[in-house]
């Protein structure tokens, strides 16, 4: 039998997006575990055109049906001043009936970003996401120092989620080191979700 974890994120400039899809293969080394790629649609302050019902790229839009059926949830963002973008926050700040029945409690979860800078506020933005996260009473799952990786890296990964720093002008490709450390994320997070769904 195969679980699926949720890999929900926001991406403006494909940098998060990359970072999702190496979370998902890290997912899926894990046998019987199969990753979800989901994103969320952005938003605007105006509203009168509405958003296609898919976007034009990348994976479909998040639904509630994935959040319910999912055992797990990795969710990225850039960062926005060391926070989430606004349309992941929006995003989550619908999901109080999730939140009031409890279908989130008990199920892992895991953090990625992506700054333009090295001290850009990825620690930041990767706590941040964590909080209405614990919220819904879900249980965080990070980066050990057992990932040689996280003592190695020059550039993006923390003990927090992973990261990468994509540069000013976001010319930066991920890091073998920040590759590494996604993969990982993905792996771990994938094998606490597997441990939690499966019977005793």
């Amino acid at each position: 039998m195969s679980h699926d974890v949720l890999v929900l994120y926001y991406s403006r400039s494909g940098h998060t997006a990359q970072l999702a899809r190496l979370i998902a293969r890290g997912i899926e080394e894990v046998p019987g575990m199969r990753a979800r790629l989901r994103q969320v649609p952005p938003v605007a302050p105006v509203t009168e055109i509405a958003m296609p019902p898919e976007p034009d790229e990348g994976a479909p839009y998040v639904s509630r049906a994935d959040l319910l059926e999912c055992v797990g949830v990795a969710m990225g963002s850039p960062t926005r001043f060391g926070n989430m973008a606004a349309p992941l926050k929006y995003f989550l700040d619908t999901t109080g009936a999730e939140w009031a029945s409890g279908a989130l409690a008990g199920k892992p979860a895991a953090l990625f970003t992506s700054t333009s800078t090295m001290h850009g506020g990825q620690e930041a933005t990767l706590l941040s996401m964590a909080l209405p996260l614990l919220h819904h009473g879900m249980l965080i799952v990070g980066i050990p120092y057992t990932e040689p990786a996280l003592t190695s890296t020059t550039s993006g990964g923390t003990p927090y989620g992973a990261s990468h720093v994509a540069g000013g002008r976001g010319d930066n490709t991920i890091s073998e080191h920040e590759r590494e450390l996604a993969r990982a994320l993905g792996r771990r997070l994938a094998d606490v979700a597997r441990r939690l769904a499966t019977p005793a």
